[in-house]
């Protein structure tokens, strides 16, 4: 036992917290890039109108992911704090009462998605070439819904139990797999959108059967017990993951929110662009959200063994890194954006230049999305949720909508919904500041 968890008993540097969750980083990176590798085969070999679909889509498939995110982010502080306080196999117990019940939410979200379709994609009165695009994804995406979920679970449970590298493996094997069979399944084959859609459900597939044979053995620190069903630990993990519940569910909405205003403004080459920008705010955020998930197993173990020293020091390291790559990816964002958005669409395209001019203006955010993940991510990892999705929530939702429909009024139309992203994004690390000031003394970090 005390060997399996080394990582949480070695002094707490920045070169021990950045080894601890330096794979998590890459895996959470990785997994962002071949999202974006997606969009890369759509855009070039079937066209925007297929790229705008997928995008359209979003707001559905994060509906779908949202439980399962709040059972799994939150169900692992609650796990890992017991085994910081030496309750191993009730924590065990609780692992895989978990992991049932996310396989239960995957199965329903599934039947629902096929039910609720053709009515959620017909009400946004779309042209007759993104419609069928759009069923044709979500359609083939679907079927893998309950892989899907329990890969994003056992992503974050191998990185609990300690092993962060093994997760990463898995991720950059389905990468991988994902990138080889786009360009199979649409280059090759001619499976058009579906390629995509079957493409990434496989590679997403891999780390959830891997995940399962893992936990199958009993020498691992998690593995699968007889699951004794205590409802208290389902409702502690849903509340301790309402800040996940919540980053789902209104990044769905605000990117309908966001989409529906591009309609409005622009057209369906709008829609494309913001396609674009959010592909390049996503591959940076995911840096911090990396980090964050990275670093949370430590929090709640430090937390549960109630070691207030180690959690500062954890705590200011990650302040100032989380700031020091703010600043250099903001700049880099907004230096490259003609090459980043050249990536996804020719120069003479008119998603093109609509694309860099949003990209300049949105990368202003990335100065502020780091600090927001970590503060939301920090309280849900000390098991406090109810403040990590108050954090969440308006961040996410409460100041980007307010953002969305307010700024294009005040500027005139597209400038208001370039910099929405960014406005909310400040707004939403004032808030974070004043509560991690506000809480320091109760956990002591």
């Amino acid at each position: 036992m005390g060997n399996t968890l080394n990582s949480y008993n070695l002094p707490v540097t920045g070169r021990n917290i950045l080894r601890f969750a330096f794979p998590t980083i890459v895996m959470t990176v990785f997994n962002t890039f071949y999202t974006m590798v997606d969009g890369l085969f759509v855009s070039n070999l079937i066209g925007t109108d297929a790229l705008s679909a997928i995008n359209l889509t979003a707001p559905a498939i994060g509906l779908i992911t949202a439980v399962s995110g709040m059972l799994a982010t939150g169900g692992s502080a609650v796990v890992m704090r017991k085994m910081g306080e030496q309750r191993e196999q009730e924590a065990r117990q609780d692992f895989t009462l978990l992991i049932l019940a996310n396989a239960a939410v995957g199965a329903v979200m599934m039947l629902l998605g096929y039910r609720f379709m053709d009515s959620l994609l017909g009400a946004m009165g779309l042209s007759e070439g993104v419609f069928a695009y759009c069923r044709a994804y979500l359609g083939d995406y679907l079927i893998f819904t309950i892989p899907i979920l329990l890969m994003y679970n056992f992503s974050l449970y191998l990185i609990a139990a300690d092993k962060p590298r093994l997760s990463l493996a898995c991720t950059v094997a389905g990468g991988v797999g994902n990138i080889i069979l786009d360009y199979v399944l649409i280059a090759v084959l001619d499976m058009g959108i579906r390629g995509a859609a079957v493409a990434t459900g496989l590679g997403y597939s891999l780390t959830a059967v891997v995940g399962f044979l893992v936990f199958c053995r009993p020498e691992n620190l998690l593995h699968f017990e007889k699951p004794v069903f205590r409802g208290s630990v389902l409702l502690h993990a849903s509340a301790n993951g309402l800040s996940e519940l919540a980053t789902s569910l209104v990044s769905g909405i605000t990117t309908l929110l966001f989409n529906l205003a591009m309609l409005r403004y622009i057209g369906e080459d709008g829609v494309a662009a913001i396609t674009i920008i959010m592909y390049v705010l996503m591959f940076v955020s995911a840096l911090f959200i990396g980090y964050s998930y990275g670093v949370a197993p430590m929090i709640s173990y430090y937390h549960g063994e109630r070691n207030q020293e180690k959690l500062k020091r954890l705590t200011a390291f990650s302040i100032r890194f989380i700031v020091g790559v703010s600043a250099l990816c903001a700049a880099v964002s907004v230096l490259a954006s003609a090459p980043l958005v050249s990536v996804f669409t020719r120069p003479e395209s008119p998603v093109f230049a609509l694309a860099v001019t949003g990209n300049r203006l949105c990368s202003i955010a990335l100065l502020f999305v780091g600090v927001n993940v970590f503060a939301s991510s920090m309280f849900t990892a000390l098991s406090n949720g109810i403040v990590s999705a108050v954090l969440a929530f308006s961040r996410s939702f409460v100041f980007t909508a307010a953002c969305i429909q307010l700024l294009p009024v005040l500027l005139g139309g597209v400038m208001g919904v370039w910099l929405a992203t960014p406005v909310a994004e400040l707004l939403g690390t004032v808030m974070a500041a004043a509560v991690l000031l506000r809480y320091r003394k109760r956990y002591g970090y």
